[in-house]
């Protein structure tokens, strides 16, 4: 590690968010990294290959069973924690709901409490350098009609997912408030973009269509999503970590405005690849087929980012039409390489709508 450069601990740096917001930090050339992630099914190594390894430190802790962070923070003195670890996917939440109870629940207390712990041993004046950017999820506001979700709505989680991403933004809430722990809470919405784990709706389809085999769609296709790049995301993590303005104990919805149904969203993907890689026949929209709907299923999730905009000198950068058709680009030139990240032990004929952290 690079003795002249700060520490920033950061967990589940091998999953798409993390890596994304790993390789950024590391090119600010401000900071060394300390990525804490257990190497699930969803990390991907591959992601940070082409990394500055001077920068980045790799801990392979569970972060659902490991209880002495204090140790962690201690040893490399962190000015900045982005807690991204999570499980994620809603179709395995539904399955196995456990796990995710383990990791966004408990996991989440086991850094808080560290961190607690840790911070109790500093002065004042380094007390209140340090701050934790919690990142969560537009699903913890559930499904809304019509309208958008505002940071301080009331939390109607639906899923199993859901309910334990809801459950550790109340954990935090607790330990800013009784605690004074330094802690931002973030929830985005539906992030897209290279290097995400292909059960997501995005690259799941794209892989159907290389493969050509049929791209199932949950009921009618009607559900809605707001979709962001995931630099985008990556860059308003990093604008609020670095705010001058006291936001300790504060929300922000991080969205970009590209609400759009799945099966709209299906069909866009579709068109792209018949420019892209043109069928021997039809349309790639032929491989449509609609299957029984996930149980559950929120309809509509769209987030008001005014606070966000407003507080911050940040906006998303990236048109939902061009970010798309340069993600399916990505996909589509680096199909081969990937083909051992494409399989996955669950089952891959469900598309998954839930956030890949």
């Amino acid at each position: 590690m690079n003795s002249k450069k700060e520490n920033i601990i950061l967990t589940g740096g091998y999953g798409f968010i993390g890596s994304h917001l790993v390789k950024t930090l590391i090119k600010k050339q401000n900071y060394n990294i300390i990525n804490i992630d257990n190497l699930s099914y969803s990390s991907n190594l591959k992601a940070l290959q082409s990394i500055d390894d001077s920068c980045h430190e790799h801990l392979n802790i569970d972060i659902g069973e490991f209880n002495d962070f204090e140790t962690v923070f201690n040893k490399y003195n962190p000015v900045k924690v982005f807690h991204l670890a999570a499980e994620s996917h809603v179709d395995r939440s539904i399955d196995g709901p456990d796990i995710f109870v383990k990791t966004n629940i408990y996991g989440t207390f086991n850094i808080l409490d560290g961190l607690r712990k840790y911070l109790n041993t500093l002065p004042s004046s380094k007390r209140d350098n340090i701050r934790l950017i919690h990142i969560s999820t537009d699903e913890v506001y559930g499904s809304i009609k019509e309208g958008k979700s505002i940071e301080n709505d009331n939390l109607s989680p639906n899923s199993p997912y859901s309910s334990s991403k809801a459950s550790s933004d109340l954990i935090v809430r607790a330990w800013n408030r009784t605690y004074n722990l330094p802690a931002v809470t973030t929830r985005c919405t539906n992030n897209y973009g290279p290097w995400q784990f292909p059960e997501k709706l995005i690259p799941l389809v794209v892989n159907k269509i290389m493969n050509n085999e049929r791209i199932p769609v949950y009921g009618t296709g009607e559900q809605i999503r707001d979709w962001i790049h995931v630099k985008d995301h990556v860059d308003a993590l990093i604008a609020l970590s670095e705010s001058s303005i006291n936001i300790s104990g504060e929300i922000y919805n991080i969205g970009s405005e590209n609400q759009i149904s799945n099966l709209d969203l299906v069909k866009k993907i579709c068109k792209i690849c018949d420019n892209e890689i043109p069928p021997k026949k039809g349309s790639y929209l032929d491989l449509i087929s609609f299957v029984d709907d996930r149980p559950g299923h929120d309809y509509r999730y769209a987030l008001d980012n005014k606070k966000i905009t407003n507080d911050l000198d940040w906006s998303p950068k990236f048109t939902f039409d061009n970010g798309l058709k340069n993600t399916i680009k990505w996909y589509i030139e680096n199909h081969s390489s990937l083909s051992s990240y494409f399989k996955t032990d669950y089952d891959g004929g469900r598309i998954g709508l839930g956030k890949e952290i």
